[in-house]
């Protein structure tokens, strides 16, 4: 099952740009720590407020 639900983009939230739940982290700021070697499990213990869906999505999203 596809987690593209959890991306969300609101125009008054982050200048439109893809975010993740609503939460004001955004899906470009998740791809770029990947992009650098961080690992889900980091990722989540940087931004508690994430799920691993969260990160699923943003992956999903591009």
């Amino acid at each position: 099952m596809s987690e593209l639900h959890r991306v969300t983009i609101d125009p008054a939230q982050c200048g439109g740009r893809p975010c993740l739940r609503g939460l004001r982290i955004r899906v470009r700021d998740v791809l770029d720590l990947l992009a650098e070697g961080a690992s889900q499990d980091e990722i989540l213990a940087d931004y508690p407020m994430l799920e691993p869906g969260d990160v699923a999505a943003a992956t999903a999203f591009v």
